[in-house]
């Protein structure tokens, strides 16, 4: 067992697993999420609760997070019961939520005033890359604290990739979104297009997607969005979070990307309607009720 300690705070869609391979491993782990109910599984298999993120703080030498929005990960780094409060010296915070890169540039500053360390390494590879310890793993931050907890990223994640100093972690997360937005928006209008035409559809995905129009994400939320399956390995309401915060840099740069701002609008039109808790291959049949249709897909 590694003497290692390690925090853990969010245990949402991915969180859930991500902690799950740490304790696997034999890492000492203290928990905490705002539902208690969702630690319930990882306290029966060894993991300790506490109740706010300064307590897990104080019983870890390194704190992993994944929460929902940037609000939530200052209020559980940097609040008033946030897990700096509770680090001491030489500690480690690894922020693994896709946040706003002056944040994670900004709890560095803390983190370093008090003699600690903070890496920002945001994860992509959703449910099922969280569940099979296949993410991909940006990290943005110092090379001495990235080196102490590779061992422990390697038990979540098959690519684990240096972008340089505070920020660049969330920079590259939000680089890689840009290239997810343009990538939903090709799998599903392929696949409204395909039904209305009168293609077998299933067929059709299966001759295309080993080709050049091919994805990962037609290989996956793809064959999802075909069976009607709109469960969130991504909620819409965090992609709409993490494209608004790709806008915010994109202003900041004086960058003007039209694809992914249409993505963004039309993936805000469906949370007003409600879906903001659908995966993002709900944007099939969100296409299809735009032109006054439904998707009807493969059962």
């Amino acid at each position: 067992m590694s003497q290692t300690r390690i925090g853990w705070i969010g245990t949402g869609v991915m969180g859930q697993s991500m902690a799950g391979h740490l304790l696997a491993a034999g890492y000492p782990l203290t928990l905490y999420t705002r539902t208690k109910a969702k630690a319930e599984d990882l306290v029966k298999k060894g993991a300790v609760w506490a109740e706010n993120p300064a307590m897990v703080a104080s019983q870890s030498d390194v704190v992993f997070s994944i929460v929902g929005y940037p609000r939530d990960v200052e209020e559980v780094l940097l609040g008033e019961d946030g897990a700096l409060k509770g680090l001491a010296g030489g500690g480690i915070l690894c922020d693994m939520t896709t946040s706003s890169p002056a944040l994670a540039e900004r709890i560095a500053g803390e983190a370093a005033r008090k003699g600690c360390f903070a890496l920002d390494c945001p994860v992509t590879g959703g449910d099922i890359g969280a569940r099979e310890a296949r993410l991909t793993i940006f990290v943005g931050g110092d090379d001495e604290p990235r080196k102490r907890i590779e061992p422990m990223l390697a038990k979540m994640g098959s690519m684990i990739l240096p972008c340089g100093g505070p920020g660049m972690g969330q920079k590259a997360k939000l680089a890689n979104q840009i290239a997810i937005a343009g990538v939903m928006f090709s799998t599903c209008e392929s696949l409204l297009f395909a039904e209305q035409a009168g293609l077998d559809v299933g067929a059709w995905l299966e001759g295309v997607v080993k080709g050049a129009a091919g994805s990962a994400a037609m290989n996956t939320l793809g064959r999802r969005s075909l069976k009607g399956d709109n469960k969130p390995g991504f909620f819409i309401k965090h992609f709409i979070k993490d494209l608004g915060l790709c806008l915010d840099e994109c202003r900041r740069m004086g960058l003007v990307l039209p694809g992914m701002t249409a993505s963004y609008e039309v993936y805000r039109m469906l949370m007003s309607q409600g879906f903001g808790d659908k995966g993002t291959q709900f944007l099939t049949e969100g296409l299809a009720k735009l032109n006054g249709l439904s998707f009807k897909g493969q059962a």
